[in-house]
């Protein structure tokens, strides 16, 4: 399986899914424009708004294009922080919420390991539009497996590595999100560990997506959450000023 990226694959992907808010920003940019004819804007006001409108509209993909294209995020770079026996990792599960571009990468990460992919994404839950598309245009990895999110069909303590790669920022409340982890939290063997990677609530996220960085949460609602699933280790290191990498272990 061939698993390079195109260049600019993870802007565009943005600008694919999400097509329906920047179809409505042109417009509304249009209309700012079309306005100075027929309303007498002050000047500075104008500018003040054309200029914030540009910057809410263009900084979201300045930044999507330097994490997912520039970084190294599908090289896995941020993984050599994390200290992993590779030769004792033989299970590994790989979760996502209907868009799958990792599964293939871990794979190529850990040739000897066995990798399970699960998806969780609920078509009622989960009704985004940007989800949808990008379903249609997802890789799927070979025997992939729909599952509820708040049940993994594995045994107890099977997994000694469970991936979850800006994914479940998607289960949108806390009790969702603790069963989830608990599911986890028991699947993992005693010395295994949960890596996830989210964007945060944060100032960055907040200079980078504007109104749009309260679709993530912040590092103390993912503390609590794995806090009430069981996990006795959260151990946070960043990847670029806007992703974070959690390291959760039993």
């Amino acid at each position: 399986m061939d698993i390079k990226r195109k260049k600019f694959q993870g802007v565009l992907n943005i600008l694919s899914f999400n097509r329906h808010f920047y179809i409505i920003g042109l417009a509304v940019l249009a209309l700012i424009g079309i306005s100075r004819w027929f309303i007498n804007w002050p000047e500075a006001f104008f500018l003040f708004v054309l200029i914030a409108f540009l910057y809410g509209f263009l900084a979201p993909l300045f930044v999507s294009a330097f994490v997912y294209d520039f970084s190294g995020f599908y090289t896995f770079k941020w993984l050599e922080e994390i200290d992993i026996d590779y030769a004792n990792t033989k299970q590994i599960v790989n979760i996502n919420a209907g868009f799958d571009e990792t599964s293939f990468i871990i794979k190529s990460k850990f040739p000897a390991a066995d990798i399970r992919v699960f998806d969780f994404y609920n078509a009622e839950q989960h009704t985004e539009p940007a989800i949808k598309r990008a379903r249609k245009v997802s890789l799927v990895y070979p025997n992939t497996q729909q599952i509820a999110s708040g049940s993994i069909p594995m045994q107890d303590g099977s997994a000694d590595l469970v991936f979850l790669l800006s994914a479940i920022h998607e289960i949108r409340t806390h009790e969702e999100r603790v069963q989830f982890l608990k599911e986890c939290y028991r699947i993992c063997t005693p010395g295994g560990r949960v890596i996830m990677v989210e964007h945060l609530r944060d100032l960055p996220n907040f200079l980078a997506f504007t109104i749009g960085f309260t679709h993530f949460f912040s590092k103390t609602t993912w503390k609590n959450a794995f806090e009430s699933a069981g996990f006795s280790q959260f151990n946070e290191t960043k990847f670029t000023a806007y992703m974070s990498v959690f390291t959760c272990r039993r």
